[in-house]
């Protein structure tokens, strides 16, 4: 097919910014969103490979779409920025992973930081 051709070499020369991704997370969803109405709206931006609903507390209203392409990621996060749905404006950002593991490591760091002064009696407390 011409036309995927011409759009594929077309797409070949774009520098997306580095912060753009396949995956988005989504926030401020409403509670009762089903996965068939995340389809319906983020579906329309191009083939999407899995969206996953936030089930705990901590991740209710929240989800990450998968998308196969990275363009259509794009336009998606583009156009669905302030979507209202349920009179709720939807967050779109692309996933970061540095993002999520930042707050882990550092909790992680402290904790060996303290096993070690423990380990070597090493005392911070001002006396």
């Amino acid at each position: 097919t011409a036309i995927m051709a011409m759009q594929a070499a077309r797409r070949a020369n774009v520098r997306l910014p580095p912060e753009v991704h396949r995956i988005l997370y989504v926030r401020n969803l409403p509670y009762k969103i089903t996965a068939e109405e995340m389809y319906d709206i983020f579906g329309k931006y191009g083939a999407i490979r899995q969206i996953r609903l936030g089930s705990t507390t901590d991740t209710k209203g929240t989800a990450y779409v998968v998308y196969e392409d990275i363009f259509d990621a794009k336009n998606a996060c583009d156009h669905l920025s302030g979507f209202n749905v349920c009179n709720r404006y939807l967050v779109v950002l692309y996933y970061n992973p540095n993002r999520q593991f930042k707050k882990k490591d550092a909790e992680k760091k402290q904790e060996q930081l303290d096993k070690m002064k423990a380990k070597f009696g090493v005392s911070t407390d001002p006396k």
